[in-house]
């Protein structure tokens, strides 16, 4: 669907909202409304008792937003979290110089599907996806120039070449988006770290940082978790929580934000073993993703060009936005960097020793770092969905509906009395939502026509409907409809509770994966 929809389905059915909006707005800050926040719980929920529940050798914890500002001096991220800022001279717009070139590349991929979906379209089932791409010189071509963009850019950015990537800029010929001008300044080094005062404290003793990351908060309490939960390498240390980043530009609606939240886990490891294990967390990963059915096409890996300065392998799981493949979820070998880098500052050792090596040693880590609300975008964009559907008078008429699993569907089932002026049916329905609310998440709706209160359930993803009418009052069933393929049936209240049990069961899910 296009994203314009998106973002504003999002707002009108209570996903999302812009933060401080009676202020216009704070820009690249969201609030994420009563549906949101529930979409938001359920698959923070679907994450945890897969990363945790389902691991005997992972557990939980929340670290603390605020560090001791040496975690930071540690990390690298004091010296190195930088972003290459550049600016357009006659706009006075401000744009990071790698995700120009980045843009410019995808621009170039996107043309070369333009002539394999046109190819396809001519061959039919003939085509060779292949055969078509090593062969066509025009395909050829933009695939060829993207990759020597692609190649230039990770060299650029691994020796910190912000001379080059200004050339980079100026020979590919990118103009500004607003003016149109290719009036560049030079490329500047922007850190993204949002810094604070402790208490009355001024100067750099009383510096902090709100974290720029969830992991660092792990590492510093490694041995308090090894020593307490009784685990034994390898083992895994999982968080969810708020990170913030003070972003050059931020856009896209809730893709990039200057406040957001990850899911993240660490797994520990014996050296030599990280890549083994980084092989087993990247297919996992993405069978957690396509257990919520969103078809396998509209992921890849992406195999990272420029490796972060504490990894030796890192992989990316993309996720076709509606403006293109974007990174969801990052897989990181880390190497022993952050905790040998906190043990040399701190003076403490992070050593653990292994029973079964009789040594001690710094464990590697393999990590998987997922954005919640990336997460969260992914889905509005899977589910969204406009469709033909015929109404209640057998007509075509057209439907916006959120396909949503129903594991994250904010409402599960919505309890609706056939007519409102009824009170002997209102007070039965009524009766059945304090009976149903304790089940599922549940909603009660007597407002409009019936079909319009489909409609409405429909647009935030609500599974099922279970509607009272006047042979409720005799036989005591209702009709239940399947948001999905629009069936009705009528079946007993405890069907429905059956149906309701095992269609939000996680169970089922959690053992797909």
């Amino acid at each position: 669907m296009d994203f314009k929809k998106i973002t504003s389905h999002a707002k009108e059915y209570g996903f999302i909202f812009q933060s401080s909006e009676i202020y216009d707005g704070l820009a690249a800050v969201y609030d994420y409304g009563q549906n949101g926040a529930a979409l938001k719980n359920n698959i923070k929920n679907y994450w945890w008792k897969a990363m945790v529940q389902s691991h005997e050798e992972i557990v939980g914890i929340d670290s603390a937003i605020f560090m001791h500002p040496k975690t930071w001096k540690a990390s690298g991220h004091v010296d190195v979290f930088n972003d290459p800022l550049i600016d357009n001279k006659d706009s006075k717009k401000r744009y990071r110089a790698d995700v120009l070139i980045e843009e410019f590349m995808d621009k170039l991929e996107t043309k070369a599907e333009k002539e394999i979906k046109k190819a396809r379209k001519r061959f039919g089932d003939s085509f060779d996806r292949e055969v078509f791409v090593s062969t066509n010189e025009r395909v050829k071509g933009y695939y060829n120039r993207r990759d020597e963009s692609a190649s230039r850019l990770a060299t650029a950015m691994k020796d910190n070449d912000l001379e080059d990537l200004r050339k980079h800029i100026e020979d590919l010929e990118i103009a500004c988006p607003v003016s149109g001008s290719r009036n560049w300044t030079d490329v500047r080094q922007f850190n993204l770290m949002f810094s604070t005062q402790l208490g009355n404290i001024a100067g750099e003793e009383g510096k902090l940082y709100l974290r720029p990351e969830t992991a660092q908060g792990i590492f510093v309490n490694f041995l308090n978790v090894a020593k307490t939960s009784r685990q034994r390498i390898p083992f895994g240390i999982a968080q969810i929580g708020k990170a913030f980043r003070n972003e050059i530009i931020a856009r896209q609606f809730i893709f990039r934000m200057r406040e957001f939240e990850q899911m993240e886990m660490q797994f520990f490891v014996r050296p030599g073993d990280e890549l083994k294990w980084y092989e087993h967390w990247k297919e996992e990963r993405m069978r957690w993703h396509l257990a919520l059915g969103t078809p396998k096409e509209r992921f890849r890996f992406h195999e990272h060009d420029n490796l972060a300065h504490y990894a030796n392998a890192a992989v990316d799981i993309h996720y076709q936005f509606p403006f293109g493949f974007k990174e969801l979820e990052g897989i990181h070998s880390r190497t022993d960097f952050d905790l040998r880098s906190h043990e040399e500052l701190s003076g403490r050792k992070m050593q653990y020793y292994d029973p079964e090596l009789e040594k001690s040693y710094i464990p590697y880590v393999v990590e998987t770092s997922i954005g919640l609300d990336r997460m969260f975008l992914s889905q509005l964009s899977e589910s969204l969905q406009e469709e033909t559907v015929p109404d209640a008078s057998g007509k075509e008429s057209q439907r916006i509906v959120m396909k949503l699993h129903p594991i994250l569907a904010p409402v599960k089932c919505a309890v609706l009395p056939l007519v409102k002026n009824k009170p002997e049916l209102t007070e039965k329905a009524r009766k059945m939502f304090d009976d149903l609310k304790y089940v599922v998440d549940c909603q009660y709706d007597e407002k409009d026509a019936i079909g319009r209160r489909y409609r409405r359930q429909d647009a935030v993803g609500t599974p099922w409907c279970v509607t009272v009418d006047f042979d409720t009052l005799t036989d005591d069933t209702v009709t239940l409809r399947d948001r999905d393929t629009l069936q009705q049936k009528r079946v007993s209240v405890e069907e429905v509770k059956t149906t309701l049990r095992s269609g939000v069961d996680l169970e089922t899910t959690l053992r797909s994966i």
